[in-house]
């Protein structure tokens, strides 16, 4: 495995990766169709009838990074042809993305011109895997541009782009999936009360509906067999959001989601009462530092 140093809060001990693997306080992972708890091999070996794994992460988890990684590497070592998808880059940085891959540019100009989030240092160790390996990774989420522009005027308002700026997003109209995702997004809102202007759950719509026919799109390529994709938990918690989108896009793709986040009882959890969000549950320490480096 490649070495990665944990760097932890001034009340916890450096962790060598090889703590990280066998310290089990430092996270915990529970599949729900089964009813047990497992390691991460045991999750990487359930995923052959799968197409595309999402992995719901918090942002700031440091402890979710490097399972990610580990995760990655373990279904590349499994699987033919797996790919990474991104919420963490944009779909008009696909060329450049596809360019710093390919070696054609320089991490240097991958660091200038692309739309690269400010701990992007937590992801690079994947995207450096992908392209040490030769894996295609998706660009997945909606330019930013355009989900401030439907927060601001809905979506009818994507009507007057052009056809190369829809080109970078889902295909109008886009369901928004009333139901149980807007009952969610609504209580993420403060009540029905909070949800007012429909505009900023039609972005939320943009960004998942794009991730997705992103995600749906390259999956038919012959060159990808199987899909890890990361973003943040609430696109893909219970299986809604985004996971929902692509199921309307592609219905016979095969879904597994996983929902990552730090959890104060990790010692002792009732991991039961959690069991809706995802086909498996991390727990994570919420002790440990906010980022990690490579070695």
């Amino acid at each position: 495995m490649t070495k990665l140093i944990l760097f932890c809060l001034a009340a916890l001990s450096p962790l060598t990766v090889d703590a990280f693997q066998t310290d089990s306080t430092l996270y915990r992972i529970f599949d729900t169709r089964a009813h047990q708890e497992i390691t991460l091999d045991e999750l990487a070996n359930t995923l052959d009838d799968i197409d595309v794994v999402f992995f719901g992460e918090e942002h700031n988890d440091s402890v979710a990074h490097i399972l990610q990684y580990e995760l990655l590497k373990a279904m590349n070592l499994r699987y033919d042809r797996v790919a990474l998808s991104m919420e963490m880059f944009v779909s008009d940085d696909q060329l450049i993305l596809d360019e710093y891959l390919a070696g054609l540019i320089t991490e240097r100009n991958l660091n200038k011109d692309a739309v690269l989030w400010n701990n992007y240092g937590d992801y690079r160790p994947l995207v450096e895997y992908a392209k040490a390996h030769g894996l295609t990774i998706l660009a997945a989420n909606a330019p930013s541009r355009y989900t401030n522009r439907v927060t601001r005027e809905g979506l009818e308002s994507l009507k007057a782009l052009d056809k190369a700026a829809k080109s970078l997003l889902a295909p109008l109209p886009i369901d928004t999936l009333t139901g149980a995702y807007y009952e969610k997004f609504a209580g993420l809102m403060g009540g029905h009360e909070g949800m007012g202007n429909l505009k900023i759950y039609q972005s939320q719509n943009l960004w998942d509906a794009t991730m997705a026919y992103r995600i749906g799109k390259l999956l038919r390529k012959k060159s990808v067999n199987k899909i890890l994709h990361l973003n943040g938990r609430f696109h893909s918690d219970e299986q809604l959001g985004t996971v929902a989108h692509l199921r309307n896009y592609a219905p016979r793709v095969s879904v597994a989601n996983i929902s990552c986040f730090r959890y104060e009882r990790i010692k002792l959890p009732d991991w039961t009462t959690l069991s809706h969000l995802g086909d498996f549950i991390i727990l994570t320490d919420p002790g440990v530092s906010k980022t990690f480096n490579q070695k």
